[in-house]
């Protein structure tokens, strides 16, 4: 009987990881019947690390009204393990860009000061390890939002407060700490970073990713200015130089915030759930993997969940299909896996691929079925 292990993330905007593997794996039991299909949703930090993490050690969901990126009231989430010890936090709960309608998007004023809301009603609550998933932010504020809710002072040249949102930034001019939240200092942050982008420059995170989050070309600029400034500040503050550090530049600049001034270790989010999940061991004796997520691109090879599945799986010498709700294809992407199956292409938009995404979820999973038994008939027996 073959061991099939179905480990996709989410498919943003239309199916979480949880219903994204299950429709696949609805697939594979059509073709393979007999087989030992495993569903393991995963994440890499973004939007469903709170729900892989539950699913993988067991926990309990919490519940705490904090602010959406934009200052209204949200009823969000977060994780409390099995542990009784380990929370995990996720910033697209809170600061999430699906939390705001497409006209609304704007970094120069978005904030993560529910994030920092969030993290403080966990203090509260007891755990002193946080796992923080930063992956999936409508921010470009480098954390500024998350660091007033935590007491530190973002000053401007007169000793004010900074507005919220990234063009604050560029106003910033020192960091007082005196009054961050004391918890802080005895608190375990494992900060789970879905990209591996500096702080600045032409990789960073306002050239990079402050148009998909509603930049124009000129706050583009606004926005790089004020990393700029922020990255300076935090080296005057403490020492930690943060500009050009690997995965500063993820959530925004929130991971830069988090390592430079609250002592936290930047680590691969995908790398950190699938430890969790006990990937590893569950590869023994698999015939096949299936991962997937929304979209595969270039930026898949930075540390995304697919990759990093796949990676793993192929050090096992276990085959490895990629389901991509859309695809812009490369030979690096390519070498990446054993198949990619698109849902979109020549003959489905990606309009109606988000429509129709359980469905042809559960054709993927008939195809990867499919292509196992054709491979090698004695895997499936």
């Amino acid at each position: 009987m073959a061991k099939i292990i179905i480990a996709p993330d989410s498919f943003k905007h239309s199916l979480d990881s949880v219903s994204v593997a299950r429709a696949i794996a609805q697939g594979v039991r059509s073709v393979l019947g007999d087989a030992d299909v495993i569903e393991l949703p995963i994440a890499d930090g973004g939007e469903g690390t709170v729900t892989a993490m539950l699913r993988a050690v067991g926990g309990e969901r919490r519940r705490v009204v904090v602010e959406d990126p934009l200052g209204r009231p949200i009823d969000s989430v977060w994780g409390l393990l099995s542990d009784g010890t380990t929370a995990v936090v996720e910033l697209a709960a809170c600061s999430g860009l699906q939390l705001i309608a497409p006209a609304e998007r704007n970094p120069l004023v978005t904030s993560t000061y529910g994030l920092g809301q969030l993290i403080a009603a966990v203090l509260d609550a007891g755990p002193r390890r946080i796992i923080l998933g930063i992956g999936g932010s409508a921010t470009v504020d480098g954390g500024v939002g998350m660091l007033t809710a935590l007491g530190v002072g973002m000053l401007d040249a007169e000793g004010n407060s900074v507005p919220r949102g990234g063009a604050g930034l560029c106003q910033l001019a020192a960091i007082d700490l005196a009054n961050l939240d004391p918890q802080i200092e005895a608190c375990d942050i494992r900060v789970a970073c879905d990209v591996e982008n500096p702080l600045v420059g032409a990789c960073g995170a306002a050239r990079v990713f402050g148009p998909q989050k509603g930049a124009n070309p000129a706050d583009v600029e606004i926005l790089e200015a004020g990393l700029l400034r922020l990255g300076e500040c935090i080296e005057a503050a403490t020492g930690v130089s943060v500009l050009h550090a690997a995965c500063c530049g993820a959530a925004g600049g929130v991971s830069a915030a988090c390592r430079g001034l609250l002592g936290a270790d930047l680590e691969r989010g995908s790398e950190l759930v699938l430890d969790a999940c006990g990937f590893d061991d569950l590869l023994a004796e698999t015939a096949l993997v299936v991962t997937g997520e929304g979209k595969l691109d270039s930026q898949s090879l930075g540390g995304k969940a697919p990759c990093a599945v796949a990676a793993r799986a192929r050090e096992k010498g276990v085959p490895v299909i990629a389901v991509a709700g859309c695809l812009e294809s490369s030979p690096e992407l390519e070498a990446c896996f054993d198949r990619i199956i698109s849902l979109t292409g020549d003959s489905v938009s990606q309009e109606e691929g988000m429509q129709r995404a359980h469905e042809l979820l559960h054709l993927s999973g008939v195809a990867a079925g499919a292509w196992l038994a054709a491979r090698d008939p004695g895997d499936v027996a």
